[in-house]
């Protein structure tokens, strides 16, 4: 199904592209009942596992398995050598940024970026104003969101660096692969992506390395209604630390511990995955139950640390996105190696004039939404939906960024039977401790309806795996490296 999408398996003319050959010759000596028996298995694993997520205000249950593609995606080792490069200079870059906004503000006194469109952003937090954060890692833990465009290059669409979500589907889909294509996942010579608990969990001890010689890392989740509470549970059975809920917490004489059997245990490094706004009742909101109370406090008098630190959102702000480019060449006095998708800010007039007079060509964000919410598809939203959103604009233009459609690359998918094109983009996680680590591996999500281009969850979206190639791989090297751990690990 040619189109004007750059499509991951085949080049223009019809040839398969190298890097796809193995799996398109493995694909070609099964047949369809083979390949819907595979699909199912895969199904039926994720099922027996839990794997799922929750679509908060669905009309039917909640909690559902995650649609999940049996083909992976494959991305060839020099490809993968840029976007490492490309990510771990962005990420560089965006640390330095808040390292910098909450010091001196250097970059705002240089009029780099407009003033107030940093200390106005809701995820700006002044109670980090002047705070040390050690190895100046505000963000341990990144999910950026690439896409390729029909030039075949990519493009990074946006910075996940709150509490981005997504890797333990990466291990899941793995897994699956692995056991679905066994024979051509070795032949391939993919990069492993298993050792990732065992990464995340060294960056966190990093943190506080300077001080603890073996701190006591948790998992701080919102509890079991979460959206994402699966992934909380894995990753910290992965890592093998306790899983808490706020209530689980005491903070006496800013110093942390948890409730266990045996009495109170000092906690020293915290990977929440509890929005800002929840962490602390005294110091956020106060309606808050996620939290603990008096956990900033102890975080500010340097007894616990935060990861990611509060106010790390500022940085993935859909409106200080477009300014990303220019900190990089600020703080690094370097070109982005990955270039950003044209940006249009709202909260300009003449920008906002362009965006109002060609809304069936544009992709709007509010610039604090994610997950798919917020957001108009302007070639794919009907005149009345326009129209609402239009309005929306006019009434609050500084919420507002817009993003010419850009038509994601396709790569096969098994729909209803058939092998067809969708839409998809990557995810890959970036670590931030002492040294910056990119994961050798992504999550790609896929648009499952015919056409779409909304890769998230909670809007239709699927996942599959991706396989990174390593260059003159050592195929026994990499066999040993995707192994199985004893215990069960994938």
């Amino acid at each position: 199904m040619p189109g004007e999408a750059y499509d991951e398996m085949f080049a223009a003319d019809g040839a398969t592209r190298p890097h796809y050959e193995l799996l398109r010759n493995r694909i070609e000596t099964l047949g369809a009942d083979e390949l819907e028996e595979r699909q199912e298995t895969l199904e039926r694993s994720f099922l027996l596992q839990g794997i799922t997520f929750t679509v908060y205000g669905a009309e039917s249950s909640t909690e559902r398995i995650i649609p999940t593609d049996l083909f992976p995606r494959i991305i060839p080792a020099n490809e993968w050598s840029v976007i490492e490069k490309g990510l771990t200079q962005r990420l560089r870059a965006l640390n330095m940024f808040l390292a910098d906004i909450y010091g001196d503000q250097r970059i705002l006194m240089d009029g780099v970026i407009p003033r107030e469109l940093v200390l106005s952003a809701p995820s700006f937090r002044r109670q980090m104003q002047h705070l040390y954060v050690p190895h100046k890692a505000y963000a341990n833990v990144c999910g950026s969101d690439l896409i390729r465009g029909t030039d075949g290059d990519f493009y990074v669409l946006e910075d996940n660096l709150r509490v981005p979500s997504g890797v333990s589907y990466m291990l899941a889909n793995r897994d699956a692969s692995r056991r679905t294509f066994p024979g051509t996942f070795r032949q391939a010579g993919v990069r492993p992506v298993e050792r990732y608990p065992d990464l995340l969990l060294a960056t966190l001890k990093s943190m506080s390395s300077e001080w603890r010689s073996n701190p006591q890392v948790v998992v701080l989740t919102p509890g079991v209604y979460n959206s994402a509470y699966y992934e909380h549970a894995y990753l910290a059975r992965l890592m093998g630390v306790p899983l808490l809920e706020g209530r689980d917490l005491v903070v006496h004489d800013n110093m942390v511990y948890m409730r266990t059997t045996n009495g109170l245990r000092r906690v020293d490094v915290i990977y929440r995955r509890v929005d800002d706004d929840f962490i602390d009742p005294l110091s956020f909101r106060r309606d808050s139950s996620l939290g603990a109370a008096g956990l900033f406090n102890a975080y500010r008098a340097g007894n616990v640390v935060i990861c990611n630190a509060p106010g790390t959102g500022v940085a993935d702000d859909k409106a200080v996105y477009a300014y990303v480019p220019d900190i990089i060449r600020y703080y690094l006095g370097e070109d982005a190696i990955l270039p950003n998708v044209e940006t249009y800010l709202c909260r300009e007039p003449s920008q906002l004039s362009h965006v109002l007079a060609n809304l069936d060509k544009f992709v709007v964000k509010a610039v604090g939404a994610s997950g798919g919410y917020g957001m108009l598809v302007g070639p794919h939203a009907s005149a009345r939906e326009r129209a609402d959103f239009a309005e929306a604009l006019k009434a609050d233009p500084c919420n507002y960024i817009a993003q010419p459609t850009i038509q994601l690359s396709t790569a096969p998918c098994l729909v209803d039977g058939n092998i067809e094109p969708r839409h998809v983009d990557l995810r890959p996680f970036i670590l931030s401790g002492d040294k910056i680590v990119v994961t050798p591996g992504a999550l790609t999500r896929v648009a499952l309806k015919r056409g779409s281009l909304v890769v998230n969850s909670s809007q239709g979206g699927g996942s599959k795996d991706t396989w990174v190639l390593a260059e003159d791989a050592d195929t026994a090297a990499l066999e040993e490296a995707n192994r199985p751990a004893k215990g069960g690990r994938p």
